[in-house]
Parts: structure tokens; sequence; C-alpha cells
């Protein structure tokens, strides 16, 4: 599977929309994760390992390498870290973690009022 990019086909689009290649990247087993635990921090290969419990080596190098093609993440001297466009998406990851408590909240209050009947 090739890295995602706007104005080439990705996975459930052929149109190269930027959004369709987005989602298809974010939507890849622990790019997230690795982009979420980079967010105000640096890590080496082995930190972001042990952040991403239970992601394999070779996930772990193929995901830090298309999100480094994508400009997400760069490697420095001292690991990996996001780039100031990854620092942006990161901006709007965060109110998904917002609207994500008000969905849990929401689904817990549902449950407790069908347990009212």
């Amino acid at each position: 599977m090739s890295t995602p990019l706007p104005g080439q086909s990705v996975r459930g689009s052929k149109t190269g929309k930027p959004i369709m290649a987005l989602l298809d990247l974010l939507g890849r087993t622990w790019s997230l994760g690795i982009i979420w635990n980079l967010s105000n921090q640096v890590l080496t290969f082995r930190e972001l390992q042990s952040l991403c419990d239970g992601i394999s080596p070779t996930l772990l190098n193929t995901r830090l390498k298309e999100l480094r093609v994508t400009n997400i993440i760069e490697k420095t001297g001292k690991g990996y870290a996001l780039t100031a466009i990854g620092e942006k998406l990161l901006l709007l990851i965060y109110p998904m973690g917002d609207w994500a408590t008000m969905w849990r909240d929401h689904l817990i209050a549902l449950k407790g009022s069908s347990n009212d009947g």
C-alpha cells in the first residue's frame, strides 16, 4: 500500500481530493496514535514503540516513513517530532477529543435513561 498523497487515488477514493488522502493516512493503524504521542515532545523510535503499546517495529517503521513522506513528522537529532504542518493538524485533532468526551457522556446518559423504564 503506497503512502496516500493529495492528487492520487487513495483507499476509498479515486478523486485525488486532499481530504480523502488525509482520511486514508489518518485511518491507518497507529497513524493518529503516533501523531498524538508526538504532541509537545520529541521521541525516539523505542520511546514511540513503548507508548504505542503492541505496535510491531515493522509497522511503526512503515507509519513513521509515511508520516515523514507526507511532512507531518520529521526526524531530528533527538528523535521524531511533529513538523509545523503536523502541529496544525494536531490543533484540528484536539477538538475531536472534546467531541469524543461529549459523545461518551451522551451515550452514558442514553444508557442510563434506558435503564429507568
